[in-house]
């Protein structure tokens, strides 16, 4: 059952939200509840095949894990397809043994086992990077609809999908915006850059109004630097997500 409090009645206008989610029939769920190694959600594309293929980063302490958990990932019975976006060694060099390292994964998989379009009927917009650790997703999303029925939209949404969701943090738009700023003091300089021209291109919508192939060109670096600066940045930034989680 939902865990949602009602929001702050002095919050106004829209409300962000961080949903912690566990549905059935998730390949993320199911591999990081077995694997010590976690995963951020990207973009997702659309194959001829009614299937779809996700843009993923896996993040771990050791090079070792990745291993497990692309291994895992590659025998899941709901994945059709695993492969890496870049060589191992441009993610891993420095990091044999113990420290952060990570590695970008294309995974194509069966849509009807997503949570995105069941939020989105229920009211609420994904907001950023969805973050996968330990079998449990963290959803940041915008609720668009009346806030007076939200334990009852969350409700229906766990009926509808079989799943367990907790509201583990409940801001006003105005505030979480706020709290972003505060949070980018932590970025280098060039992730700052790299992070606020990436929102200022709607890189974070849905559909998504850019490509880091353009954003990278605008930028005149390779897509590759851009994609490590990016993701370094979505890294620390997600920290906020992670310190809210019980």
């Amino acid at each position: 059952m939902s865990n949602a409090s009602a929001p702050n009645s002095e919050l106004t206008g829209p409300t962000r939200l961080t949903l912690k989610v566990w549905h059935p029939d998730c390949w993320t769920l199911e591999v990081t509840e077995n694997v010590d190694a976690g995963v951020t959600a990207h973009t997702v594309y659309n194959t001829p095949e009614d299937t779809v293929k996700g843009h993923f980063t896996v993040y771990a302490d050791r090079v070792e894990d990745i291993d497990d958990f692309v291994r895992a990932t590659e025998r899941s019975r709901l994945t059709d397809s695993v492969s890496e976006l870049s060589p191992r060694h441009e993610f891993d060099n420095g990091a044999s043994n113990v420290g952060n390292t990570t590695r970008e994964l294309m995974v194509e998989y069966d849509p009807e086992n997503s949570m995105t379009d069941s939020l989105l009927s229920h009211g609420f917009v994904h907001d950023a990077p969805v973050r996968v650790d330990d079998g449990w997703e963290y959803w940041p999303v915008i609720d668009t609809a009346d806030r007076a029925d939200l334990r009852e939209r969350l409700d229906s949404l766990e009926a509808a999908n079989q799943a367990e969701i907790i509201v583990t943090k409940v801001t006003s738009v105005a505030g979480a915006k706020n709290h972003v700023s505060h949070q980018l003091d932590k970025l280098s300089n060039r992730q700052r850059e790299v992070f606020e021209l990436a929102c200022r291109r709607d890189y974070y919508t849905w559909p998504r109004a850019t490509t880091t192939r353009e954003l990278a060109d605008e930028l005149d670096i390779s897509k590759t630097t851009l994609l490590e600066h990016l993701r370094k940045a979505e890294a620390k930034l997600l920290n906020q997500y992670a310190e809210s989680t019980p």
